[in-house]
């Protein structure tokens, strides 16, 4: 078997039977000491099958390759039951348990074209490395067509990735015990920073579907590491996770041509939440639609900056397009040279932009901000006959709300509330009541006739508005408007009470045709140069 570069797994003793216990069968340990003798790779070759993985997790040899028949043919089943309190991954090599590093790392392997079903691996209490696939340090790595589900926390969690491609994973229901505020519980988690300051990684072609935390995220591991540049994520899917895709710790992240929708908090955020608390800076996203998430399209905060979001769709989000913000306990300087530079920032619930932290040298280059604050239907409540509750719905059959004059509200009913995603003049669309779900109810569906209160919208609502210290900003070309009936969008720019505007230059934007008057100043703007705005 040593001289062999390809080898058969069934004809070295898997089973494949999904009750035969297969881990002592997958030849890593032969294999790589092959491998370590000859220094040439091997493949081991799995058919289609069910694989049980029980109890102990494979740990992985540098140059051994696992390669199945494909998603749904090849799958592997992780099982704890005689040690609960254990993690059991498929693949296992870390720092802590194993002395991986720098010096001691996993070259030259791939994974590529099977299915990892972890539903059957919960241990006693949350454990972060509770994963489907759980490696670190790996150099010249390929994960390809992989398929990684109800991981009890990270379904791909594998850190410090090394000239290596992550292509068409699929991450869905992972982070099954982790309530949303635990490490690690994403899709697809990748710690950086591990290889110093340039990690050359492409995660391309994922989709992260109903993960209790991230979709994707990128985690610097250790305060004092240099945030990483040399990482890109492109065509990428993140639905229904508390966060879609996360910038946790890089420096120049591109993310490019991705999909966020319909994540809990945010499709896209920059924050301190991570393992080191430090946000990612110089990062670019471009050509992204990032739609119909329950709370913002765009979180940013605790960064030094800069960053930039050019080219993307950001609409119909629960509360506001971008929210500029930081977190306690993270970076709270204000952030410099953030850019947003020719977005469609249309049909958010409230404002298009809010800013509640400091920005300085900002600028707002040919943005479209067009019929946002869509949250504008008065409170309403109800009850008795014609009111009903399904699964993901609320329907009053009396009621006459305003299209999507809901968006983004908590409903009470009863006992429990829910978020409403959209609403008909007699139906309202629910949220999941936490990601990967099927039900807005935790408790169970209310009964006909349970009443229902929905609170009143805020006012007014904006294009961008400005509630902190903003800096010498720079914004030209930009389009204020709503064409809606009736329109939402109170003002093209609103500076509140708490909102300090100074210097900069604003020039050629069209503040014309929103609801109310163009430009509301609770503070009034200090110096700079206004000129050529059509109001």
């Amino acid at each position: 078997m040593s001289a062999s570069l390809t080898v058969d797994a069934r004809a070295y003793g898997l089973a494949g039977d999904g009750t035969t216990d297969d881990r002592s069968a997958v030849l890593v340990d032969e294999l790589g000491a092959a491998r370590a003798a000859d220094g040439l790779p091997r493949r081991i070759l799995v058919p289609p099958g069910r694989y049980l993985i029980q109890d102990e997790p494979v740990v992985w040899r540098s140059g051994v390759s696992l390669i199945g028949a494909g998603r749904g043919a090849t799958c592997f089943v992780l099982r704890n039951p005689g040690r609960p309190t254990d993690p059991v991954p498929l693949a296992w090599f870390t720092a802590q348990q194993h002395g991986a590093g720098p010096e001691n790392h996993l070259a030259d392997v791939t994974f590529a074209h099977f299915e990892v079903d972890a539903s059957g691996a919960r241990t006693t209490d949350y454990h972060p490395l509770a994963k489907g696939l759980g490696l670190q340090y790996v150099l010249r790595g390929r994960f390809c067509d992989l398929y990684v589900h109800d991981a009890a926390a990270t379904g791909f969690g594998c850190d410090f990735l090394q000239d290596t491609v992550v292509e068409g994973v699929l991450a869905e229901r992972c982070g099954a015990q982790d309530p949303g505020e635990k490490m690690g519980g994403a899709g697809i988690g990748i710690g950086i920073g591990g290889w110093g300051d340039v990690e050359r990684l492409t995660v391309t072609a994922c989709t992260a579907i109903g993960n209790g935390t991230n979709g994707i995220f990128l985690e610097l591991q250790q305060t004092r590491w240099t945030p990483p540049r040399g990482i890109r994520i492109t065509a990428c899917h993140a639905e229904d996770n508390r966060f879609g895709i996360s910038d946790w710790g890089a420096d120049g992240l591109l993310v490019a041509n991705c999909t966020m929708i319909g994540n809990h908090e945010a499709g896209f955020d920059v924050s301190s939440q991570g393992t080191s608390g430090i946000g990612g800076r110089g990062g670019v996203v471009t050509g992204c639609v990032i739609d119909g998430n329950l709370r913002d399209g765009i979180g940013f905060g605790n960064t030094p900056g800069p960053y930039a979001f050019r080219g993307n769709r950001i609409s119909d989000n629960g509360r506001y397009g971008y929210w500029e913000h930081n977190l306690a306990g993270g970076d709270q300087e204000p952030a410099m040279d953030v850019v947003l530079e020719s977005n469609d920032i249309r049909g958010n619930a409230l404002d298009g932009v809010r800013v509640d932290a400091g920005l300085r040298e900002a600028a707002f280059l040919g943005n479209r901000f067009r019929d946002n604050g869509r949250r504008a239907a008065p409170a309403a409540a109800g009850g008795g006959d014609g009111v009903r509750c399904l699964a993901l719905s609320v329907i009053d059959e009396h009621a006459e709300w305003p299209a999507d004059g809901h968006q983004g509200k908590r409903v009470t009913v009863g006992g429990q509330s829910a978020v409403v995603l959209r609403n008909t003049a007699t139906a309202l669309t629910l949220a999941p009541c936490r990601p990967g779900a099927d039900t807005a109810w935790s408790d169970g569906t209310p009964p006909a006739g349970t009443a229902y209160r929905l609170p009143d919208s805020p006012a007014p609502r904006a294009g961008p508005t400005v509630a902190a210290a903003l800096t010498r900003p720079h914004v030209h070309g930009n389009r204020f408007w709503d064409d809606q009936e009736p329109r939402t969008q109170n003002h093209a720019l609103w500076i509140t009470a708490d909102g300090h505007w100074e210097g900069g230059r604003v020039t050629d934007n069209d503040f014309t045709g929103n609801a109310d008057r163009s430009t509301r100043y609770d503070a009034a703007p200090q110096g700079g140069r206004w000129r050529d705005n059509e109001v």
